[in-house]
């Protein structure tokens, strides 16, 4: 699930890697997605982790981050 922030507005997600090789793969499928849906969250990484960060520029999630949130999760639950 997906967290919604405020100050700035934004969405959050950290997702946990039981290795690190599984997190460079992760974050290559992320680029692609980015470059396709002109979408660039902040993103940040560990050891066993990647957190990404999607501020939003209306008052709400628009369906094209809501979409863009729903691909990356899938791109996880496939690892």
């Amino acid at each position: 699930m997906w967290n919604e922030r405020e100050s700035p507005l934004r969405i959050e997600k950290r997702f946990e890697f039981d290795q690190y090789s599984k997190i460079s793969k992760f974050i290559e499928e992320i680029e692609k997605l980015c470059k396709e849906r002109d979408i660039y969250p902040n993103i940040s990484f560990g050891k066993n982790f990647v957190s990404l960060s999607i501020f939003l520029d209306n008052k709400e999630i628009s369906d094209k981050e809501k979409d863009f949130s729903i691909e990356i999760d899938k791109f996880y639950l496939e690892d």
